[in-house]
């Protein structure tokens, strides 16, 4: 799309920044993923325009790169984060489409304007980030299982020397008889 098209001025335009990308960000279907309505503000063109230049170029818009929410998954989201309800006026009216991270680089190839190079730019980062906290829990994850079989163990001979030393003497009985 060109500049041309832009009805928004870069002084509208929310700031660049992977932070606010970050939060734009959503799982559906086991996919990290981004609103149509969410890119097309990054970019500075109407929903429906970026929809439209997505259908014109539909064979590089695989089912992997894109895909259109259930009316239960856009349930969902209305009610996780703060978007429109449908049929109101205003609202939309077709479930949104979401854009995996190769659907999104894929983006700028359909949009050729410098900010779409810029937005992409600034997403894949955002993409990025996000894949290195996951990687980072992860990995902090399975070092804290093992530390908790290492010392399970070492622990457990504790906990059962404490436990002996709490209970309650045994009162030797008094025999009775020879």
């Amino acid at each position: 799309m060109n500049e041309e098209l832009d009805p928004q001025s870069e002084a509208s335009r929310p700031p660049l920044l992977a932070e606010n990308i970050s939060r734009r960000i959503l799982t559906v279907r086991g996919h990290r993923v981004m609103l149509d309505a969410d890119l097309a503000e990054l970019y500075g063109v109407p929903t429906s325009r970026m929809n439209e230049a997505v259908k014109r170029n539909s064979i590089r818009f695989p089912v992997d790169f894109m895909f259109r929410l259930s009316a239960e998954e856009y349930t969902s989201l209305i009610s996780q984060i703060a978007i429109s309800k449908p049929g109101r006026r205003g609202g939309r009216r077709k479930l949104p489409y979401v854009f995996t991270e190769q659907g999104v680089a894929m983006l700028s190839s359909v949009l050729n304007s410098d900010r779409a190079v810029q937005v992409n730019i600034t997403i894949m980062r955002a993409f990025v980030r996000m894949r290195k906290t996951v990687a980072s829990h992860g990995g902090l994850a399975q070092r804290m299982n093992t530390l908790e079989r290492t010392y399970d163990a070492k622990f457990r001979v504790v906990f059962d020397a404490i436990r002996a030393l709490m209970e309650p003497p045994k009162k030797s009985r008094r025999r009775i008889g020879f």
